[in-house]
């Protein structure tokens, strides 16, 4: 009976995550256009606009290979699978054991790896330009978030999350400063991931600023709605994770009652709101950021994620 029970929580995490992405993409949006005074879209908004990507027909070009295809799939699967290990609601559950730091970096540089290919597949400008800059990119946030990991693992004595969560959120865990050099980083890796501002600006299509709309420009139909909800799990994810590792509180344990659990997941739901208003708030205080800038803005997250993983030996 405690494994059936173990398995349906499991799989509850699973859904959840799914269920909740483009909902955290619709809130963050929603809340964006009220602080500039406008009316703004319906939360509700993203589940509208994947179902009618979904129905529409798939348009692809001549010379688009069988990656260009496929890519879609294999992207969403692996931001999906890493979405769902990080601990969410409740710690300790049945496939715990693979929620390694280290593991859900390795599926989301997987995911980045693909949509890079994808973009330069059909052989677009607008392709090239988005693939090479998210290398760019990518070439400074890996780093800068497997330091912040080894600044966590170090501190906790695990890169598991749920051991991680257990550490955190006990009284042996005190002030550092690591911790928030960690915090700090992972939360600058967090916008330059998911192409937020200041690094790039998700509600524009303009082929200077484009990083990755510029990858997906030529997908359509369900292709693009796949896409599309791989990219809200992705955001969802890192809050998260922030949520997981930084703000542990109120995660039920394993074998817990369903009271515990249902207090676990209205805490977890209290988090992405909270988080929610804070990147809404960051993005419409400040601007976007040149293109060639961002390499010292995520820079500095890897600087964050060194100087923290050095004091830990002074």
């Amino acid at each position: 009976m405690a494994l059936v029970v173990d398995l349906l929580t499991q799989g509850l995490q699973l859904i959840l995550v799914l269920a909740l992405a483009p909902l955290l993409t619709g809130f963050v949006r929603k809340v964006k256009a009220r602080l500039l005074r406008r009316q703004g879209p319906s939360v509700w908004q993203p589940y509208r606009d994947l179902l009618r990507l979904a129905r529409k027909e798939v348009v692809l070009a001549e010379n688009a290979s069988w990656l260009f295809r496929t890519a879609p799939y294999l992207i969403f699967a692996a931001t999906w699978a890493a979405a769902a290990l990080v601990p969410t609601f409740a710690s300790g559950l049945i496939f715990s054991w693979t929620a390694d730091l280290i593991a859900i970096i390795a599926l989301l540089g997987s995911a980045r790896f693909f949509l890079a290919l994808a973009g330069m597949d059909v052989g677009t400008a607008f392709g090239g330009i988005g693939s090479s800059r998210e290398a760019m990119i990518a070439s400074v946030a890996e780093p800068a978030i497997l330091m912040m990991v080894f600044t966590v693992a170090l501190v906790a004595g695990s890169s598991q999350l749920s051991t991680v969560a257990r550490f955190m959120g006990s009284p042996e865990v005190g002030l550092r400063v690591s911790i928030g050099l960690a915090l700090f980083a992972l939360f600058i890796v967090a916008l330059a991931e998911n192409a937020r501002i200041p690094v790039d600006n998700p509600a524009t299509h303009l082929e200077l600023t484009m990083v990755h709309e510029a990858m997906v420009l030529e997908y359509s139909g369900r292709h693009l709605a796949v896409i599309e909800v791989a990219s809200s799990l992705k955001l969802l994810l890192y809050v998260s994770l922030i949520g997981c590792i930084f703000v542990p509180w109120g995660m039920a344990a394993s074998g817990a009652g369903i009271a515990d659990y249902a207090l676990g997941l209205a805490l977890y739901l209290a988090k992405i709101v909270v988080l929610a208003l804070g990147l809404a708030l960051f993005e419409s205080a400040i601007a976007k950021m040149r293109v060639f800038r961002v390499p010292q803005f995520v820079g500095a997250a890897l600087m964050l994620g060194l100087l923290g993983t050095l004091l830990l030996f002074f």
